[in-house]
Formats: structure tokens, sequence, C-alpha cells
């Protein structure tokens, strides 16, 4: 059954085209002036290949991460922060022709790449999002789920940032953020912070893994709006 947000995909991504690349001030969204700024990593902006090693996908067991962010068949996903479109590809082959990706990310670079390997993959289920530092410009209602892969620890006011995406956010989706122990500044942001910070723009935690990595280093959460 399709729910009331759900929408057709050619409807979606008529109303979708309307709203990628509208650009906002450099600097990003306004109103962020004045919010507590924790240490924050600087977006990666080097070779995308780096993304692509062949055994990254049984070291994240990115299958299970799908399996546990619900996306299967006809779902609608966002991959926030998206680099070189890794899991781009693979959630859109996961959802198939019903399905849609939204890839995002604040590097025009990227967006242009995952274009070409979408088109190249024949992937016609995936739209690429500029996004800005402190919003992600989903359309909304739009998606199911969502993933951040290894990109939290760069948003420099995540409580502002994570509340403006809950407007993209259909009932029940779920946010899921795979990241790794560090200061912020060290590519990696202590689990802890993350749970508080998610706890005060409004999500609840509802699952916690440590199987993303052997050493568990790396921690995998589950949240959803409370």
């Amino acid at each position: 059954m399709m729910d009331s947000g759900r929408l057709g995909l050619g409807r979606f991504f008529l109303g979708f085209a309307l709203v990628v690349g509208v650009g906002l001030p450099a600097g990003g969204q306004t109103g962020t002036q004045g919010v507590t700024q924790r240490p924050t990593s600087t977006p990666y902006s080097g070779d995308l290949s780096i993304f692509e090693y062949p055994d990254r996908d049984k070291k994240l067991q990115i299958d299970r991460v799908m399996d546990l962010l619900g996306i299967v068949q006809g779902k609608n996903v966002a991959d926030i922060g998206a680099g070189s479109g890794w899991f781009t590809v693979r959630a859109a082959r996961r959802v198939g022709p019903t399905g849609a990706v939204l890839a995002e990310d604040i590097n025009p670079l990227a967006i242009e790449y995952i274009g070409k390997r979408a088109v190249k993959e024949n992937l016609s289920n995936v739209r690429t999002v500029l996004g800005s530092a402190d919003d992600p410009r989903l359309p909304t209602g739009s998606v199911d789920a969502v993933l951040m892969l290894k990109v939290y620890h760069e948003i420099a006011h995540p409580v502002p940032t994570m509340k403006v995406l809950q407007k993209a956010l259909r009932q029940g989706a779920k946010v899921g953020i795979i990241d790794r122990n560090g200061n912020g500044a060290d590519h990696g942001l202590n689990q802890d912070v993350v749970v508080t910070e998610m706890g005060e723009a409004g999500y609840k935690l509802v699952g916690t893994f440590d199987f993303t990595k052997a050493d568990k280093e790396d921690y995998f959460l589950i949240f959803q709006v409370r």
C-alpha cells in the first residue's frame, strides 16, 4: 500500500527537480550563529576512489546495515555525505526501480561524480542533491531511511542540521549513523556525544551495533524521531 507521504517516482522526481540545486548564500543556512560548535573534521575533498576498496562491503557488512534500516524494494533512501556514491549504488540496487536513492553531498565534484556513475551503471533510480553544511536539502517527506557513513563528525552544527533533516523523513523512517570514536577533529566522534546531540535534535536511539568493523572501533547507531 502507498502511504500518504509516498509519491510515485514520476511525481517524486518532477517535484524533486524543482528543489535540487537551489542555492543558499555562502556559509550555509542562517540562524546557526551563536550555536555552540564542537570540534569537527574538515569534509573530505580529495580522490573519491579512496572509498572503493575491494573488501569494504564485507568489512562494513553493508547488507546487514541495509536490513536493519529497512531498506528493501520500493523504499526511498538518502545517502548523506555520499562521496563517491559507494553506498548509493548498493542502496539503488536494493530498492529497485520502484524505489529511489537521493545521493546528497556538499561537494559539487562528488555530485558530478555520482551523476556520471549512475548513468554508467544504469541506475535510473538515483538522484543527486547538492546540500549545504547545515541543510541536506532533501524534499519534504521524501525518504524512508537515511545512512550517514563516516560523515556525522564533519557536521559543525549537528543539532539544527538534524532538526532540518526531520522534514524529509516519512513516518517511521530510520536514520543510521556509522562512525568511529574520536574527538570530532580526528575524523571520529565519541558515540555518547552523537547520542546526546541526536537527543537534543528530537531523535530517540533505537539500535546500537558494533559489527561494522572487526576491531569494534566503529559503531552503528539507529535513530527515529521521537
